[in-house]
């Protein structure tokens, strides 16, 4: 029988495999950031154990960073000293840092990609739940906890049950107006935020095929949303034209030599996945959510469902849900007004990302009474986005351009949305509080966003755009 893409690279790493189906999984890849590693490196220093292969790790800081006046002392006392933690324990163990200002700083998904650290066939770990998003390279890619930070730390090594196995597959050219979010979205709409518990996905398709790197990394950031342990999409020639002539890539004969082994890398033709599911891209429309998880959202122009099917403690939720966004059954989410507009994160923070809204936004004004705050993932992607001109487009249009950060993703710095507000948001949660003490936040797309931060409400970015 043959393996599949995920069976190929994780077998290729394990170690040891022990009693209870659990594997010594080597690490390739270890990225850190400010929040989760203080804990694992105070562990290592009670120990007295240094990083095993700290040229295998790279931090950078993200979660706790201000988004403005970068060149300032961070203002909030907690996040300075933590920034200043983290910087002191990677210079102690050797450890690369972008430190916050520095051309090479930015949200940790972001620039591992784009410094092309970030390669097929690898295993990547970080205490960062989207740490799924280098799936999009055809590497087992995954979340970690603080007690695992600190095993790879010490050891480049971790211990992992191996998760089962599921290809979605997506066919099909996607219609004006739908984005690489609307199409994760909208999966994660159809299997539940759960469906995906105890898998590791693999995309697959006409769809998937079609889909730039960035926009591949979009849906590979959000396979967690669907509860699966990581997403993944096998290595083509789009992911070789990305990585090739980065700055931490193999260069020249050594590059044309990695070519020839990521293309190994796929699902062979007889390989066997514990579950499937298949979609058409037809179906997919422009999304948004209406509820306080992913697994919550309809297409742009349709009603928020009622409780009719659910039972017991989906039921309870359901309702729980409706009542903290204040929606009722029936209502269309087209016309509901909004407060604010974040543009950002880890998964659509990217270059494509700002040159969709830019686009869309030209020639247009920025309904008064709505915040936005858009957030480019890296210094890289803001020194792009001003030497494009795009500043200045979104500029005309009422926008500014911030500075890289996670920003509004989650409330860790001073981008908050406050109790009761509305938010559209292009970050990957709508838990409640998430973006701050009683916030709403509305997932959706860049064009769905752009849409609501010139009308002031939900709108059709097609009929907004005249896509």
């Amino acid at each position: 029988m043959g393996k599949t893409l995920f069976d190929k690279v994780w077998d290729a790493h394990v170690v040891k495999s022990l009693d209870g189906g659990r594997s010594v999984l080597y690490i390739d890849r270890h990225y850190i950031h400010e929040v989760t590693s203080p804990v694992a490196f105070g562990g290592l220093k009670r120990r007295g154990v240094k990083v095993a292969r700290p040229q295998n790790t790279t931090g950078t800081p993200d979660h706790n960073v201000p988004t403005i006046n970068q060149h300032l002392p961070v203002a909030e006392e907690q996040s300075r000293r933590q920034l200043e933690s983290f910087e002191q324990n990677c210079r102690e163990h050797g450890i690369e840092c972008f430190t916050l200002g520095s051309p090479r700083h930015g949200v940790v998904h972001i620039v591992g990609p784009e410094q092309g650290i970030t390669q097929p066939g690898m295993t990547i770990v970080c205490g960062d739940s989207h740490t799924s998003t280098h799936g999009a390279f055809g590497a087992v890619a995954f979340g970690i906890g603080t007690s695992e930070v600190e095993m790879v730390f010490a050891s480049q090594c971790i211990l992992q049950p191996k998760p089962k196995t599921m290809r979605i597959t997506v066919n099909g050219k996607r219609g004006k107006g739908v984005t690489a979010k609307d199409i994760i979205l909208y999966i994660i709409s159809q299997i539940s935020a759960s469906g995906g518990t105890g898998h590791f996905i693999e995309f697959a398709g006409e769809t998937i095929r079609d889909l730039s790197m960035e926009e591949r990394m979009t849906v590979c950031n959000m396979s967690i949303e669907c509860g699966a342990r990581g997403g993944m999409i096998a290595p083509d020639e789009t992911t070789f034209r990305y990585v090739c002539g980065r700055n931490r890539a193999p260069q020249g004969d050594d590059f044309d030599r990695a070519v020839e082994r990521w293309k190994e890398l796929y699902s062979d033709p007889d390989a066997q996945f514990d579950k499937e599911y298949t979609f058409d891209a037809a179906d997919i429309e422009p999304m948004i959510t209406y509820g306080t998880n992913p697994g919550m959202g309809i297409g742009i122009t349709g009603r928020v469902p009622s409780e009719e099917g659910l039972s017991g403690s989906d039921r309870i939720s359901f309702r729980k849900a409706l009542e903290y966004m204040d929606f009722k059954s029936g209502e269309p989410m087209i016309g509901k007004k909004i407060d604010y507009v974040f543009l950002g994160s880890c998964t659509n923070g990217r270059i494509e990302d700002f040159r969709q809204f830019a686009w869309a936004v030209r020639g247009h004004k920025k309904a008064d009474h709505v915040t936005a705050w858009l957030v480019p993932g890296s210094k890289a992607v803001e020194a792009q986005a001003r030497a494009e001109g795009l500043d200045k487009i979104l500029a005309e249009a009422g926008f500014e351009l911030r500075q890289p950060g996670c920003s509004a993703c989650l409330a860790m710095n001073a981008d908050k949305i406050p109790a009761g507000k509305y938010s559209v948001s292009t970050s990957n949660r709508n838990f409640e509080g998430r973006q701050g003490p009683g916030a709403r936040t509305l997932l959706a797309g860049p064009l769905v966003a752009a849409a609501a931060a010139i009308t002031g409400m939900i709108a059709d970015p097609r009929e907004v755009f005249n896509l």
